[in-house]
């Protein structure tokens, strides 16, 4: 309960109201006790009350005016009888109330192993102990009824205290024990809901619920209580539909009525064999039955278009960007890795083409003899492009245009023209470059380099330009 009239003051000639509720064991249960010591009492303040041949402690849960539209609620009259307030909870008595609650699981394993001993069937739902010791009672649910005669002087002689059997349903059972509903939230009966008003199926079918027990049940095994709680506005949208339309008669047959839409005011129909449902409106529904009142049937039920419109997603302002957000280092990084991976395949494979059949610095035994020709078939192959490290060293820093313009390897013979025999032996002992060869391994002798100078005019080539000055 909130108090709303808390920052409301009284008049002067007003005195507030002199009796207080109290509530136990974390709201479970509730009752009025009256202030004798005229003390003012917040809300959620200890306070020591009357109890059986001893005392109680609970928690004040609601002071002030409003406290009697709850007793008129509860139907708790204002009478002498009343139990009155002794004092605000002192060390002692929270001390002692602490030890006791302690007990309360103990004491209810024991008890519902002395049920079962004597072949009750109840099920013993909680055990709640007073504060001072000297009363405890338990909550119980049955079907039938139960004799506990013999029960009650059992449990009187186990736990010491006087026993109160207090019987309860199954919706207060569901409110002690406590759980999460299946809208998400906390059960209402253990938190906010005290009285309990009865559920029938009637509700669910206003409201085109389809009967499903296990939908339509609680943690309880009842009907969820929240089926009343929009009951009243469904009555109200209701009352604008006609009673009496189930069945309207057409010139194509008799049309059934099959639900009812109450937020958007159709009503669906459906002929006799055909599974196919026309939406009308609520006045299109009255004019036919108005019509067949007077024996006439018309000619088409007229239905309405149904366009159901998505609603319209805002613009938040969310871009895909997968794919635009890159890390410039880890581009280089891998660029790097693969221009060395190309590089380290491009050498394993010039090596493997200009590998020499023999070991490096030894002569060649297929050397032309004396003036004999060598073998034009080989040199004829397509030489592999040497490596352009090789080339730095041999021939410093030439520009790329000349070097575009110059043969491939300038040791190797020219390509013959087809048709002719290269007419260059092959001097004997003499070794000839392997390109792709690390440090200059298997090159040619610079002071041996039979090669011409760069001012003089080389061979003519008539496969390349006839242009001199391009390749100086």
């Amino acid at each position: 309960m909130f108090d709303w009239l808390s920052n409301i003051p009284l008049g002067d000639s007003l005195a507030p109201f002199d009796i207080i509720e109290v509530s136990f064991n974390n709201g479970s249960r509730k009752d009025f006790f009256r202030n004798v010591t005229k003390q003012f009492f917040d809300k959620g303040e200890m306070v020591t009350v009357e109890g059986v041949s001893g005392f109680d402690v609970g928690t004040v849960s609601l002071t002030g005016e409003l406290v009697k539209l709850q007793m008129k609620k509860r139907r708790a009259e204002d009478t002498p009888e009343v139990k009155k307030v002794l004092r605000r909870s002192t060390n002692d008595d929270l001390q002692r109330m602490n030890d006791n609650k302690s007990r309360e699981k103990e004491a209810l394993i024991k008890s519902r192993a002395l049920a079962r001993n004597l072949g009750l069937e109840m099920k013993l739902a909680e055990v709640e102990i007073q504060a001072d010791g000297r009363k405890a009672t338990f909550f119980y649910t049955a079907d039938d009824r139960v004799d506990f005669r013999e029960l009650i002087k059992v449990y009187a002689s186990e736990f010491r205290a006087k026993v109160e059997m207090r019987q309860i349903g199954a919706r207060q059972e569901a409110g002690k024990v406590g759980g999460i509903g299946s809208c998400g939230r906390e059960l209402c009966c253990s938190t906010w809901l005290s009285d309990f008003k009865s559920v029938n199926t009637t509700a669910a079918r206003y409201q085109n619920l389809s009967i499903n027990q296990a939908k339509l049940s609680g943690q309880c095994g009842r009907l969820k209580c929240c089926l009343n709680y929009e009951l009243d506005t469904y009555l109200d949208a209701l009352k604008d539909f006609p009673e009496d339309a189930d069945n309207i008669e057409t010139a194509g047959g008799v049309a059934h009525l099959q639900k009812r839409d109450i937020f958007k005011s159709l009503m669906w129909y459906s002929y006799e064999g055909s599974n196919k449902q026309y939406p009308l409106t609520i006045t299109r529904a009255k004019e036919i039955r108005q019509l067949n009142r007077q024996g006439i049937k018309p000619d088409d039920l007229k239905p309405v278009e149904v366009v159901t419109a998505k609603p319209k997603e805002a613009d938040l302002g969310y871009a895909d960007v997968v794919g635009l957000i890159s890390l410039k280092s880890l581009e280089k990084t891998a660029q790097k890795r693969k221009q060395k991976d190309k590089d380290k395949q491009r050498q394993q494979r010039n090596g493997e083409r200009g590998e020499p059949k023999q070991a490096q610095g030894q002569p060649r035994t297929d050397a032309p003899k004396g003036g004999q020709k060598p073998d034009n078939r080989q040199s004829s192959e397509r030489k592999p492009k040497p490596d352009n490290r090789h080339q730095r060293q041999q021939g410093g820093g030439q520009p790329k245009q000349g070097r575009e313009q110059q043969p491939r390897n300038e040791q190797q013979p020219q390509r013959p023209e087809q048709g002719q025999r290269q007419q260059t032996p092959r001097q004997p002992g003499q070794q000839t470059a392997q390109p792709g060869l690390p440090g200059g391994q298997g090159a040619t002798n610079p002071k041996q380099d039979r090669r011409p100078p760069r001012h003089k005019q080389r061979p003519h080539n008539p496969n390349k330009n006839n242009n001199p000055e391009k390749g100086q």
